[in-house]
């Protein structure tokens, strides 16, 4: 059977494919092979650069036709290499023999052996991994998170003055206006993303085990590290790691998985209250034709969206958990646990941008129900009891929460006409009594 959608194992490659196929050049066995492609070709130019003296003669023109190779890397490029991987059973390793076939196809074959000179694989999967993240991150996910960041604050600025029971415990508590109560996820939105320019994307790039052996002992005079610091802080756009065993210490990126998470976390609480919301009747959703909500039930307009991106997020923030706690563990110098991981960085990031659309797509949705919750606030009229003991604890009134506990602990419903009844049995001047009185569910919401 020809694969598809249909018989894709991942949801990602599968049902979800059309939602994130622009992490394809990132997360992909192809974007890894052209992350590291372009990591061979620039440090070999970096070579070419000190100028190391084998290398003094090789052209800088040709400089342009090397990074061709990756800036116009396709896929029978890259079966070109699955294939080599097949004999040499070391990806790295095909790729370095693919770039040799092209030196030689080109004339260069006489400089072909500085091609990975001295490095070991992780040189340059702990360089081309953190580049494809960078490069994600900055072109697919920070855009799609910032969307949903301005989306929710559009609403906040459009719903500033719609006043709304708030509820803690569940129970009717002092009132709120439901823009403020959306401001608050911004404001712990922008809380998370603040650190996202504190933390380095960082490399690792030193041979071996991380000392430059190979390179000193060939070339004693030359400071490597220097060279390193420069080839990938300056060339790369990195921060590299030192010292290092033979692999990156994985803690920076480790930082960046746990920052993603709770933004995803924070994505979960709004997602469950909106999801309360509409189950509280404050929103209705406006309907597409064709769409049926249940299979069984004609009328049901199912929040979805909203449930299918608290359920990516959760599962997204599974994988980054599992990749922070996982990464920067290693036995001595290095062991390979963190290869086979690495390649599943795609998946966390991937149902994360799965369910900020479906939350875009859900809060686009929404229609605002002021009848439900100005009814809600009319039916409340309990909530201004804090104000009204508030008062009196000002006017020196004795036992001010007592007097008002007695009030709205009764089994009777609390209502205008009770409350303004309560209000003129009080020992106080009817200036005070006049200030008590204008107090109502829809205006006690604070600043």
């Amino acid at each position: 059977m020809e694969l598809n959608f249909l018989t894709a194992i991942s949801p990602l490659d599968g049902r979800y494919r059309h939602k994130v196929d622009e992490l394809d050049l990132y997360f992909s066995e192809f974007g890894l092979i052209r992350y590291r492609l372009m990591v061979e070709i620039e440090y070999f130019i970096a070579l070419c650069e000190i100028p190391l003296p084998q290398l003094i003669d090789f052209k800088k023109d040709n400089f342009k036709v090397l990074r061709s190779i990756y800036e116009d890397f396709d896929l029978t490029d890259a079966e070109k290499i699955k294939e080599r991987e097949k004999i040499t059973n070391h990806d790295v390793k095909a790729i370095e023999y693919f770039l040799k076939e092209r030196f030689f196809q080109s004339g260069w074959g006489k400089w072909s052996e500085f091609i990975h000179f001295g490095l070991t694989s992780q040189d340059i999967n702990n360089t081309a991994i953190p580049l494809s993240i960078k490069d994600a991150l900055i072109n697919v996910y920070f855009p799609v998170l910032y969307e949903l960041r301005e989306t929710l604050a559009t609403f906040a600025d459009e719903w500033k003055d719609i006043p709304m029971l708030a509820r803690t415990h569940g129970q009717p508590a002092t009132p709120t206006r439901l823009g403020k109560e959306i401001e608050v996820f911004i404001a712990r939105i922008d809380g998370q993303t603040k650190y996202f320019g504190q933390i380095s994307y960082s490399a690792k790039f030193g041979g071996a085990t991380g000392n430059f052996n190979a390179h000193k002992a060939a070339y004693p005079d030359i400071d490597w590290i220097s060279f390193a610091n420069n080839f990938v802080n300056e060339e790369l756009g990195l921060q590299r790691s030192h010292p290092t065993t033979q692999i990156e210490h994985y803690d920076n990126l480790a930082a960046l998985f746990d920052n993603m998470r709770r933004i995803n976390v924070i994505l979960i609480d709004m997602a469950r209250d909106f999801w309360s919301y509409i189950s509280m009747d404050y929103f209705r959703q406006k309907i597409k034709k064709g769409e049926i909500g249940s299979s069984a039930m004609p009328h049901k307009v199912n929040p979805i969206d909203f449930e299918n991106g608290e359920g990516n997020l959760g599962y997204a923030n599974a994988i980054f958990e599992h990749l922070s706690m996982k990464l920067p563990i290693s036995r001595l110098q290095r062991d390979l646990t963190d290869s086979t991981v690495l390649r599943n960085i795609g998946v966390p990031i991937g149902h994360s941008l799965i369910a900020f659309n479906s939350l875009l797509k859900g809060l686009n949705k929404l229609i605002v129900n002021t009848n439900k919750i100005n009814s809600d606030l009319d039916n409340n009229w309990a909530v201004v009891a804090e104000a009204i003991q508030t008062i009196l604890r000002r006017e020196g009134y004795p036992k001010p929460y007592e007097t008002l506990l007695d009030l709205t602990r009764t089994n009777q419903k609390i209502t205008h006409e009770s409350i303004t009844n309560f209000i003129e049995n009080l020992d106080l001047s009817d200036e005070v009594k006049a200030e008590l009185k204008a107090i109502t569910p829809f205006n006690y919401t604070g600043f």
